[in-house]
């Protein structure tokens, strides 16, 4: 019997060297897309999709993620003798003991964190999420592909097509039979050399996956860069259980890049009703 996803891991130990000197203090996934963190859409983006076990796993330095879910008394307290509004507030409560975190303690790779998080995840299915891959859709992308689980099992990534120039910088496929919506795996390869990708279509950073990946990962192989890859580890898997990639109706925004963020903030922007028309009035003006 098909079990359900109800939880998720969120791979937050990085440093965040390409933000610095803004990430020297504080996690980079506490930096603002407008007005909420990047780890604030993820959690969100996991609550829609049904998740109700976020996992993190953090290092050094990352208290202020546990705290951004976690009741802040002091300000709630005199945010209401002021008689403001406890609304904008909402959406980073947390059921008690839905957020565990696991700490990582060497930075190893992707792979690594997911298997740190091994034993919360048990013999149940999961869902990965990157939190500075910030997706935009309706339903969003999480939650496309539990649903499209729940059609056909096994292991889903969500998939993306990429100008063959960038190939090298991410997982890719090597595809098999595809419908259009989801393209049946047949091998992946971590970061191909220039002009040797199998295809055009990379991993954004959306993964649900059966808890046997747990047990290659164990292994720890070294893959692409000296680290323990989770593209990999998924590889092994493929023959011995169904996996696909699906491909989701939304934005991609690569939030691990200088350009990538600006160029969310201002998409995002242009989103609100509050802040819209005057990011567009001063579009305009340039």
């Amino acid at each position: 019997m098909m079990k359900p996803v109800r939880k998720a891991v969120f791979p937050v130990a990085g440093l965040g060297t390409r933000f610095l000197p803004a990430t020297k203090a504080i996690p980079k996934e506490m930096i603002t897309l407008v007005d909420r963190p990047l780890i604030q859409y993820a959690i969100e983006e996991a609550r829609e999709a049904g998740i109700e076990q976020m996992i993190f796993v953090t290092g050094r330095g990352k208290g202020a993620l546990e705290e951004h879910f976690d009741i802040s008394f002091e300000l709630e307290t005199t945010m209401a003798a002021r008689g403001k509004s406890l609304d904008v507030l909402q959406s980073t409560r947390t059921e008690p003991g839905s957020v565990i975190s696991v700490r990582q303690q060497e930075p190893l790779g992707l792979g690594h964190a997911v298997w740190c998080a091994r034993h919360i995840v048990g013999d149940e299915p999961f869902a990965v999420l990157l939190p500075d891959e910030v997706m935009i859709g309706e339903p969003n992308c999480l939650k496309q592909m539990v649903d499209a689980y729940e059609r056909v099992g096994g292991n889903i990534v969500a998939v993306l097509e990429v100008p063959q120039s960038e190939t090298h910088r991410y997982g890719v496929v090597v595809p098999g039979t595809d419908d259009g919506k989801l393209v049946e795996i047949k091998g992946l390869v971590e970061k191909p050399p220039q002009g040797t990708a199998p295809s055009n279509l990379m991993l954004p950073g959306r993964y649900i996956l059966q808890p046997e990946v747990m047990q290659v990962l164990d292994a720890k192989e070294k893959g692409a860069g000296g680290e323990i890859q989770l593209t990999d580890a998924m590889a092994k898997l493929i023959g011995q259980q169904p996996f696909h990639g699906f491909r989701f109706d939304g934005e991609r925004h690569d939030c691990g890049e200088k350009v990538g963020f600006v160029i969310a903030n201002l998409a995002l922007s242009l989103r609100r009703e509050d802040i819209g028309p005057q990011v567009r009035a001063y579009i305009a003006d340039l």
